[in-house]
């Protein structure tokens, strides 16, 4: 593979990041636990990304390899989701169970989110037809190599223990286990100053 350039995506190009997004995740776990129909995936998974990602797109914290195959959001040290932009989401209540374990997801989330500043990782993805190329690891390099320049630590949560060994190889070390059942599994990981 020839390594596509790296480019900085603004809000301007924030649908062309969704769309990758959208595509990567159509079988992750995760997503689809919350988003099972086909309508309700399409319709509310770049919704929801977006909403968590916002902020880190005027932060410059969102990447794209050139041709738009695959991109991540990442949130920098001190860029936080704003609750008004999950609000502003506006969507359906769901029933009382599906709301308890969505709360109870996000609490056991919260205790592995490092208090100190970090860079995280919200979502990084491939459009299918080049997983397995290199084009995640190419972004996640890139960032990487970013971050360690500046000493700073980083979190994200694996949407699949499939996926650990991947982010193992860039340095960063499982933190535990959030396990909501019957919710799929995260898998916090850190990867310390450098």
């Amino acid at each position: 593979m020839e390594k596509p350039a790296i480019i900085s995506v603004d809000e301007g190009s924030a649908s062309r990041v969704l769309d990758i997004i959208t595509l990567a995740f159509g079988r992750d776990p995760v997503a689809r636990f919350f988003f099972s129909t086909p309508e309700a995936y399409l319709h509310w998974w770049p919704r929801w990304v977006m909403a968590i990602g916002k902020n880190g797109f005027a932060a410059g914290g969102v990447e794209a390899t050139a041709d738009f195959r695959a991109g991540a959001i990442w949130l920098p040290p001190g860029v936080e989701t704003d609750p008004a932009d999950i609000a502003a989401l506006d969507m359906p209540a769901g029933d009382p169970e599906e709301d308890a374990l969505s709360e109870a997801l996000q609490a056991a989330m919260a205790e592995y989110h490092p208090s100190e500043p970090h860079w995280y990782l919200w979502t990084l993805g491939a459009d299918p037809s080049v997983q397995g190329q290199g084009y995640g690891a190419l972004l996640l390099e890139h960032r990487l190599a970013q971050i360690d320049e500046r000493s700073e630590p980083a979190y994200l949560e694996a949407s699949s223990p499939g996926l650990v060994p991947f982010y193992k190889r860039f340095g960063f070390e499982q933190i535990g286990l959030i396990d909501v059942d019957p919710v799929p599994p995260l898998v916090p990981m850190f990867r310390p100053p450098r």
